[in-house]
């Protein structure tokens, strides 16, 4: 059976998917920004809104992305963070991800919807497009 275009991912594929994002989420509670920034394809597409609703479009380089996760306080303090994913394989070599993620402190939990394009690459799967609501009102 194959999915709506054509193509259904094997328990294999999807496993790499998880596994990737497992490391990931290592790096991200680590505040291993560099490492973080080595699983992106560069320029990557940031996709988010403004504050009127419009949607905002940027291509970001590895500097820009280091500086806005060392901004937003990646690693920093004590933040959990709790996710959901569910990846919707486009190809063998395109899953887009859609994340359900909690995170916060006992005192603040904020709940945040986003969307990652992971491109298979001969170094591994690597994200180039990164899509959330509200993320930056200053691309």
């Amino acid at each position: 059976m194959t999915g709506p275009g054509g193509f259904e991912p094997t328990e294999q594929q999807k496993q790499e998917i998880a596994d990737w994002y497992a490391r990931y989420d290592a790096w991200v509670a680590a505040g291993d920004v560099e490492t973080m920034a080595d699983q992106a394809l560069f320029p990557l597409n940031e996709v988010t809104d403004d504050a009127q609703g419009f949607g905002l479009v940027s291509a970001t380089d590895r500097a820009r992305f280091v500086a806005q996760m060392r901004e937003v306080g990646v690693g920093a303090g004590d933040v959990e963070m709790r996710s959901r994913r569910t990846p919707i394989f486009l190809s063998p070599a395109h899953v887009f991800v859609v994340t359900d993620a909690e995170f916060g402190s006992r005192d603040q939990v904020t709940q945040l919807r986003y969307g990652d394009l992971l491109v298979r690459t001969p170094h591994g799967w690597r994200f180039q497009t990164m899509v959330a609501g509200g993320f930056s009102a200053d691309l």
